[in-house]
């Protein structure tokens, strides 16, 4: 039987994984992987408006994945723990073993 304390600690594990659940926000999380960078940097980078991003930006942030500065009149993001570019580097396995998996299937044919 699952706890309260292990019910609430599953749902804030899934609130920061929805943090960077859409592809525009791994897009993001990938360009800010190497520093911190403004929106308008990002917008441009990811090919999107910045309204967009700024939105997908605030989603980032509320869930803890990345932090805010303001920096005169930019707003500038960085992660804010490291550790979940490691996750998203695990789901990269992920792709590759299904990938060989399927080519293997292709084979036997």
């Amino acid at each position: 039987m699952v706890t309260q304390a292990k019910q609430k600690l599953y749902e804030k594990q899934a609130d920061i994984v929805k943090g960077f659940a859409h592809a525009l926000r791994i897009a993001i999380l990938d360009y800010v992987k190497d520093g911190e960078k403004c929106v308008c940097d990002i917008a441009e980078q990811v090919g999107a408006e910045q309204s967009n991003v700024s939105r997908h930006l605030a989603v980032m942030v509320s869930a803890g994945v990345l932090v805010s500065r303001k920096q005169g009149l930019k707003v500038m993001y960085r992660v804010k723990t490291p550790c979940v570019l490691e996750f998203l580097g695990c789901v990269n396995r992920c792709l590759v073993e299904q990938a060989q998996e399927h080519e293997h299937i292709l084979n036997q044919l």
